[in-house]
């Protein structure tokens, strides 16, 4: 009795409450729904929202120090959707969206009207879905045939929506790719204010240690990154649309308590699933990372074939070759064996347990009487169920895409820093700031205060170094102080032993090595042309080797013509090439169809064409006879080019005025009278040349003497 008494109370309070709910049950489901409106848009900003950053890669902290950290060791830089990823990805955002009336704007409001347009449809759809379940089962074929009829009218703009969504979404990524390679050709091979703003392509092969494969970056990693910021829009803008309207109609149908309770056991499964997805962005970033690096040393073996072949270096070359492969695939497997296991952890939660879920939300207009909802026969509650079902599977399938979009995303941090790094590397060598494994001997006192010095670069008609030292990339000072001066039809002829700095010198002179110090004067870079012992023979016609790097277009605006090209040649003893070849526009692959000496005899026919002030001479003459030599260089005098001239060939030395000698120690003798030095060059040459036979003399006298004492 006691306890009946003491429940009494309770039923009455809980009869009471429910009394007080049924009467206000509207609002309390608009307040639900507002809530669930909001909560949705909340969780998004929460699970996309920046991690706090770790340093895993690097012993330091802060992301400064770690990204320095992971650059230098050579690893790929940390990846994480944090706030160092949305920094980098709003850079990126800005050159890929320029304007609010850019194309790319418009395809992204394109995009959007068409997943709006989309979800309408499939809420329709759910809906149609329902009603055709119920004639069936109502026994009505005229309704049933009319349904039929309205699922095959809306299966054409359906179609339609899909297919203008896959368009527009490749259209953005295109356009993404088109505006970002742009923006990085434009700094990779275009030319800055100044020497130390150009020649990026150079600087970043030559100068600096960053990156080992920009080829990749700029055709594979760009396309990747190009089309996961694509997809990403897509991915999150139209599951997160479609949790809310899906959830919204499916609350209309069960009531706002079964939402809610729906998304509280969702949200702890997803918490689960989150705590036991793996890090795919770094695992992506890592995987472009060694894809370049396998890429780099095939490209080595391609670019050293030649040396390789004559040591018989395959085997070593393959073993390189398979162990960049063996640690490529290593890291695939691992990544392989982690979506294993990702995946069906997955497709449990999100297919299973939600659906289970699903399931019992749906069934509580069947077994509950809920105010406002009338179920009066089977095939209305069929419907009803169906209807649900429908809206459940989307909303669930959509759910699933939003927690599946962290993954997406983390994909997408992975192609952001690499695409970022590249961006970053090409501003720093702009500016001047190159990170280079230096020699130990650049940590000497005297040298390390070379290295932090800067010299200045003055434009002049003449060439003169001031106390200039030269210096490899690598920190290595073959010449502390370097000072001389060339004016216009002087002619400098440089001597030395390989290694001293011939070459270095005139790296500085055409802008691609920077100043550590002293003065130089110098013309601009574009007033220079480099003949070098193996000359670069682009892609294209005969024309265009000889004219490079101008144009047919270029050419005849500057009123040459096809003959004076072919003038230009019998300079050289060229000029029955034209006809042997098929004519100027004769296309082939030049560095193989011409030998050694008639591609240096192209590079003069360039250099004739081209009559720049000053021309920079390689061993450019070294495959060629001596009297062709002589010809080539008295013309170019004629022309009133002056020559910078390195080679070993004595027989140069009458046509230059100056020579200056390295000893190979660091110092170096500039020879103003050059005629003078090539007179004592070659009574040196004749005295050693004699002293070479006194042995041979001294041994015939001593048989001399021998035989006269035999009396013979």
């Amino acid at each position: 009795m006691a306890v009946q008494s003491t429940l009494r109370p309770m039923q009455q309070q809980f009869a009471q409450f429910a009394k007080f709910y049924t009467g206000h049950r509207p609002a309390v489901q608009r307040v639900l729904t507002v809530a669930f409106v909001v909560y949705v848009f909340a969780a998004t900003f929460q699970g996309l929202a920046a991690r706090p950053s770790t340093s895993r890669s690097s012993g330091g902290k802060g992301k400064g120090k770690g990204k320095e950290g992971d650059e230098k060791s050579g690893k790929p830089p940390r990846v994480a959707v944090d706030a160092v990823f949305y920094q980098r990805l709003s850079r990126i955002l800005r050159i890929v969206i320029p304007s609010l009336r850019s194309k790319e704007a418009m395809l992204l409001f394109m995009h959007s009207s068409l997943l709006v347009f989309r979800t309408a449809i499939s809420l329709y759809v759910a809906a149609l879905d329902g009603k055709i379940v119920a004639s069936i089962v109502r026994a009505q074929p005229l309704p049933f045939l009319f349904n039929i009829l309205r699922w095959l009218l809306v299966a054409i703009p359906a179609t339609w929506t899909n297919s203008w969504l896959s368009y527009v979404e490749n259209k953005l990524s295109i356009a993404y790719r088109t505006r970002l390679t742009e923006e990085v050709m434009g700094q990779y091979l275009g030319e800055g204010e100044g020497s130390e703003q150009g020649k990026v392509y150079y600087k970043m092969a030559n100068l600096d240690d960053r990156i080992k494969n920009p080829d990749q970056m700029i055709t594979h990693d760009i396309q990747r990154f190009s089309a996961h910021l694509a997809a990403i829009y897509a991915n999150l803008a139209k599951p997160v649309l479609d949790v809310i309207l899906y959830n919204y109609q499916l609350s209309q149908n069960v009531g706002a308590e079964g939402l809610v309770l729906l998304t509280v056991l969702v949200q702890a499964s997803a918490a689960l699933l989150r705590h036991l997805t793996p890090s795919f962005g770094a695992y992506a970033s890592t995987s472009a990372h060694l894809s370049g690096s396998l890429r780099h040393t095939h490209s080595r073996l391609s670019e050293f074939a030649e040396e390789i072949a004559f040591f018989g270096g395959e085997e070593t070359e393959k073993m390189l070759v398979e162990r960049e492969y063996a640690r490529l695939v290593k890291h695939e497997r691992k990544v392989l064996r982690k979506r294993w296991w990702h995946g069906c952890v997955e497709e449990g939660i999100v297919k299973w347990l939600w659906g289970s879920f699903g399931l019992c939300i749906c069934a509580i207009p069947v077994f509950f009487k809920l105010p406002g909802i009338s179920n009066v026969d089977l095939g209305s509650r069929t419907e009803g169920f169906v209807t649900n079902r429908r809206l459940l599977l989307s909303a669930s399938d959509a759910f699933g895409r939003v927690l599946y979009s962290y993954k997406d995303l983390s994909e997408l941090a992975g192609y952001t820093a690499r695409v970022s790094l590249l961006l970053e590397t090409m501003a720093d060598v702009r500016k001047g700031k190159m990170d280079k494994a230096l020699v130990s001997s650049a940590s000497v006192e005297e040298n390390a205060k070379i290295l932090g010095g800067r010299g200045k670069i003055v434009e002049s008609e003449e060439i003169r170094f001031e106390n200039v030292p030269i210096v490899t990339p690598n920190g290595d000072i073959l010449v502390k102080s370097l000072s001389f001066h060339v004016k216009p039809g002087q002619h400098l002829l440089i001597v030395g032993p390989n290694g001293c700095g011939k070459s270095s010198l005139f790296r500085i002179l055409g802008g691609l090595w920077p100043v550590y110090g002293g003065v130089v004067y110098k013309p601009p870079a574009s007033q220079f042309i480099l003949i070098p012992q193996r000359p670069y023979l682009p892609l294209g016609t005969l024309r265009d080797q000889v004219i490079y790097p101008h144009s047919k277009q270029d050419m005849e605006a500057l009123g040459v013509t096809d003959d004076d090209l072919l003038h230009i040649l019998s300079v050289v003893q060229m000029d029955q090439i034209v006809e042997r070849e098929g004519g100027w526009d004769a296309a082939r692959e030049w560095r193989d169809a011409l030998s050694g000496g008639d591609k240096q005899k192209i590079a003069w026919a360039r250099l004739f064409y081209h009559k720049p002030k000053y021309a920079v001479l390689d061993e450019a003459t070294s495959l060629v006879p001596t009297e062709m030599e002589g010809m080539m260089m008295d013309h170019a005098t004629g022309l009133g080019i002056t020559l910078l001239t390195v080679s070993h060939r004595p027989s140069l030395w009458k046509y230059h005025s100056m020579i200056l000698h390295y000893d190979g120690q660091g110092g170096y003798v500039l020879q103003l009278d050059a005629e003078k030095r090539l007179a004592l060059q070659e009574e040196k040459q004749a005295l050693e040349a004699k002293l070479l036979e006194v042995p041979k003399m001294k041994a015939r006298l001593q048989e001399l003497r021998i035989l006269v004492n035999q009396g013979l």
